[in-house]
């Protein structure tokens, strides 16, 4: 929860945020964050809230979407921040920017709210400013979050506070997020004004699901099927066999093999294989993980085995691949 009092907001002063931008971050994100506080101040008829955008690399950044948001101030603002968001997309796996970690921490050290939305949690972990911190972050980099940095309290959640630190899922959860914030400062009423001005009816809990389940996934509505497929992204690197599977949801193997045959086309276990080899793919993009790490956190039992069953699956070894 956001509270007046632990945000810093005053009765008389606008309560400000620095909008830290990395290139390539999301529109949609970034938008779904100024938009509620454009709002509650056109809604409240007075300036609630003060934003600054602070491009990390130049005078201005540029969207995935090739909008580009000019500078308010650079990351040496004397300004008096209440919270920093910072917003990325793209590939923050790999983005390094000593200067911005460095600013961070300082930041951190003086007490002050800092956030990230999207890709932004990555950049927050790779700064050393986690630790100890519930967070969240793009499902997208969730798995390669974890493979480089196992001890993050990482949850999948659409938000988290938690103390001095605010993680978002990023898309439109930064509507819920900001939502909460507003009902923290100004009351649920106005908070759900400023939502319905968005016709935002629907305001999820943080704890809500940062990507569609199952079913939706994989348009399928078997029960067995479901189970079995949460059991398998549960055990990427420690692989189930086909009898424990079928022990699982009380059914034979050749029952379970039928089923996954009638609805997704293939065998249980070419079904398993490929989705561990979805996660290589991603950990191969996402990470600076060795292949024989890779191979390891994704259940094969060597190298040898995962390059072979990688080049059958994507027509290329995952040396020629990264």
């Amino acid at each position: 929860m956001f509270s007046k009092e632990d945000m810093g907001n005053g009765s008389s002063k606008p309560f400000t945020v620095a909008l830290v931008l990395v290139n390539d971050f999301a529109l949609m994100s970034y938008s779904a964050v100024i938009e509620p506080m454009r709002a509650a101040n056109k809604l409240a008829s007075e300036k609630l809230y003060h934003w600054i955008n602070v491009p990390v690399d130049t005078g201005a950044a540029t969207a995935s979407s090739g909008a580009v948001i000019k500078a308010d101030a650079d990351l040496y603002t004397t300004a008096k921040l209440d919270l920093i968001l910072v917003i990325a997309a793209g590939d923050p796996m790999s983005y390094e920017n000593p200067p911005l970690f460095g600013w961070l921490r300082k930041m951190a050290s003086r007490g002050v709210m800092i956030g990230g939305v999207s890709g932004g949690p990555v950049l927050l972990a790779k700064a050393g400013i986690m630790k100890g911190r519930r967070m969240t972050v793009h499902w997208e980099h969730a798995p390669a979050l974890s493979e480089i940095n196992p001890e993050l309290l990482l949850s999948h959640t659409l938000y988290i506070r938690d103390r001095d630190r605010i993680t978002c899922a990023g898309g439109v959860s930064p509507l819920d997020m900001m939502h909460s914030l507003l009902a923290e400062h100004h009351g649920e009423t106005f908070a759900r004004q400023v939502s319905d001005w968005f016709v935002h009816t629907n305001i999820r809990p943080a704890a809500g699901p940062t990507r569609a389940g199952i079913v939706e996934r994989y348009n399928i509505s078997n029960g067995t099927i479901v189970q079995v497929i949460e059991q398998m992204t549960n055990h990427l690197a420690d692989p189930l066999s086909l009898s424990q599977f079928a022990m699982l949801v009380g059914r034979t193997t050749r029952q379970l093999n039928r089923l996954f045959s009638e609805y997704l086309g293939q065998t249980t276990m070419t079904f398993y294989r490929h989705l561990r080899l979805d996660h290589a793919k991603h950990l191969l993009t996402q990470t600076t993980l060795s292949i024989t790490e890779i191979a390891f956190a994704t259940g094969f039992s060597s190298g040898a085995h995962f390059s072979q069953s990688f080049k059958e699956k994507f027509g290329q070894p995952p040396s020629s691949f990264r």
